[in-house]
């Protein structure tokens, strides 16, 4: 058993309260270093990528730099996803460090918070890390994220404010017609310097709907492990619903041999979701 990568949730607390993401119902709580690095112990088995985050955001982490340096001693490595508030807590050397591989920033999250900083104060800390990225010449990805092309006019002209802004800073076109026409999944900005686009989605929830059966990727090509050590087969499963076990009391191994995880690979592979969670779940359709 091997997947693309595994969500480690060094932190459930993102610092902020976006319109898109679900309330959190758990309670706030940091993953501890020596745990984190005996969960790397037993991950390493079964890929070579580790997604620092499922809700939280690690650049909330004022020792990101530590889970990193763990990450790094057993050559994996790393995917950060921020909203970008936090770049300023830490610095290049952390941002830069040799374990990642990739950092994802959610653009749109300026534009679903009620945030006392300005939008030139927020994109400037982020234009400043892509520019160092390239003066640097740093071989990891950054991807500048703009997940929200099915939204209303005010959306538009969000983005139309951020496509502007992006244009002048990399000395580029970006059309506002032209992208909501041609809906590219990404436009390359620079080396190793992307602008990813996609469309909001809705997190699974037991209040949902039922969307019937159907694939998925969780406990194929990723899983999970919360900052509680909850190990669950999904990446949009921040509250645990789906519980297949805990770190805590039980090794990695044995919790993806369980009969809960065995019965759920058994199902989608036959295209069933045996699951409540999974059932009331309409991100499975992008896999159909």
């Amino acid at each position: 058993m091997k997947f693309y990568r595994v969500y480690i949730e060094i932190t459930n607390v993102c610092g902020l309260s976006c319109s898109f993401c679900p309330t959190k119902s758990l309670p706030s709580l940091d993953m501890d270093l020596e745990f984190f690095e005996s969960i790397i112990i037993q991950a390493k088995d079964y890929t070579t990528e580790i997604a620092c985050h499922v809700v939280g955001d690690p650049l909330t982490q004022s020792n990101l730099s530590d889970y990193l340096d763990i990450i790094h001693k057993y050559n994996l490595k790393a995917l950060i996803t921020t909203s970008g508030y936090f770049l300023k807590k830490h610095t290049y050397n952390t941002l830069f460090h040799p374990a990642i591989k990739q950092i994802n920033i959610s653009l749109n999250s300026y534009n679903k918070n009620d945030s006392t900083i300005t939008f030139e104060q927020y994109i400037t800390p982020i234009l400043s890390l892509c520019q160092a990225k390239l003066d640097r010449k740093e071989e990891m990805f950054i991807n500048l994220r703009v997940w929200n092309l099915d939204e209303s006019m005010s959306e538009r002209e969000f983005n139309k404010r951020l496509f502007d802004r992006l244009a002048i800073a990399f000395d580029t076109t970006l059309n506002i017609d032209d992208i909501y026409t041609n809906r590219p999944k990404s436009i390359r900005l620079d080396y190793k310097l992307l602008i990813h686009f996609d469309t909001y989605f809705q997190w699974p929830s037991l209040n949902n709907p039922i969307y019937g059966d159907g694939t998925c990727q969780g406990l194929d090509s990723h899983i999970a492990i919360l900052a509680s050590g909850e190990v669950v087969p999904c990446c949009l499963d921040c509250d645990g619903i789906i519980e297949l076990g805990n770190l805590h009391k039980k090794s990695l191994k044995d919790i993806l041999h369980s009969d809960r995880a065995t019965d759920m690979i058994k199902g989608f592979k036959s295209g069933k979701a045996i699951e409540e969670l999974c059932q009331k779940c309409s991100y499975k359709s992008r896999f159909d």
